[in-house]
């Protein structure tokens, strides 16, 4: 059974969040809290297995109650937001505080009933419950401590295993890296972009599950820390090397060729994807444009999306790289990809951008 602490300043989200809860087979609420003060000190008694966590609340707030627990108590968070913009920014900040993974909840528990919110809460949950413990019980920096505005960071000094499949990587012979990632990307992804030098010579697309109202936040943060330029894709754009495209919230991003070049379409079509953005369809979009020229990788998060993309990029003679299950927060679609054997190499997520630098013919930072 997995135990949630429920922290929420409103009454009837409480309610109605904890009902969500305790109807499912496999949740039950384990206690509520009605600030992040009080949030903290049950999060540190009762050592949920999952803390749902309000944003703006009195005493203190979302942000502040992440860092106090993962000080006291570290375990995964799930933030429930607001849409607007201004929630976007705040619940960025308590990604970069710790929270694993987020939901828009909207304004009032009725959106809880809409848009099958309640299956995400759930499904969120159990990821979460499922995730690796290992990530939220310290012991190291965080992504906001490790990252700077110049892209440094501490490497990791574990070799890299390989997968199944062999790296047969040439350096110098891409022409695009795309990613795609979801639960736990944000802060996976603050480990690689901004490690990467503003020579890195190709151009990077990214597919990062969120909704509109956040990727922009996401790649505004990730452009102030980076030597890389970083956007959120627009209809248009040219993707040439020093330049990080994450695709825009309900809609996807695909990549063809005009003239020669490279560049970003935004469309809301194909809508039969399970996700949208969709990796599978940035990944065979990128095939489509670039043939056999693509470096993807496949980092942190639930389900499966990416798995058909990968699976046309290495049928075309593209590389498949995917972040190990130590350092993943959520190993789903990275062991999608390996356990069908699509995967050229498997990397440790702080081994990711010199495995990236490698393949692209630059050299590793000092």
């Amino acid at each position: 059974m997995i135990r949630v602490l429920v922290v929420d300043d409103s009454l009837v989200m409480r309610k109605a969040i904890s009902r969500i809860f305790e109807q499912a087979d496999d949740t039950t609420v384990v206690d509520t809290a009605t600030n992040g003060e009080a949030g903290v000190e049950k999060a540190r008694r009762l050592e949920p297995d999952v803390v749902t966590m309000d944003v703006e609340m009195p005493k203190m707030n979302g942000i502040e109650a992440v860092r106090h627990i993962m000080e006291a108590s570290p375990r995964p968070i799930l933030m429930l937001s607001s849409l607007t913009e201004k929630g976007a920014e705040v619940t960025m900040k308590a990604m970069r505080a710790g929270a694993a993974d987020f939901l828009s909840k909207g304004a009032s528990s009725a959106t809880l009933r809409a848009n099958d919110v309640e299956e995400k809460l759930l499904d969120k949950v159990r990821a979460l419950a499922n995730s690796n413990a290992r990530l939220f019980r310290g012991g190291g920096p965080s992504p906001a401590e490790t990252a700077s505005s110049t892209g440094s960071r501490e490497t990791s000094s574990s070799p890299a295993p390989t997968s199944s499949g062999t790296d047969t990587a040439t350096g110098g012979s891409y022409e695009l890296a795309v990613i795609g990632v979801s639960t736990g990307g944000p802060m996976a992804l603050q480990h690689v972009i901004p490690a990467l030098p503003a020579a890195f010579p190709l151009p990077v697309a990214i597919v990062q599950h969120m909704p509109a109202q956040f990727t922009r936040s996401l790649a505004d943060r990730l452009d102030s820390l980076s030597e890389l330029a970083v956007a959120e894709a627009e209809d248009g754009m040219l993707l040439e090397p020093g330049r990080v495209v994450v695709a825009a919230g309900d809609r996807h991003l695909t990549v063809e060729r005009r003239k020669g070049a490279l560049t970003t379409r935004t469309p809301a079509e194909p809508a039969g994807d399970s996700h949208r953005p969709s990796v599978n369809v940035l990944f065979r979009s990128a095939v489509e444009a670039c043939r056999e020229d693509v470096l993807s990788l496949v980092m942190t998060g639930m389900g499966k999306d990416g798995l058909e993309g990968a699976r046309r990029i290495q049928d075309d003679g593209g590389t498949v790289y995917v972040q190990d299950e130590d350092t993943s927060v959520v190993y789903g679609m990275p062991r999608a990809v390996a356990e069908a054997g699509l995967a050229d190499a498997t990397f440790p997520l702080d081994d990711l951008p010199d495995a990236m630098q490698k393949a692209a013919g630059a050299p590793a930072r000092p």
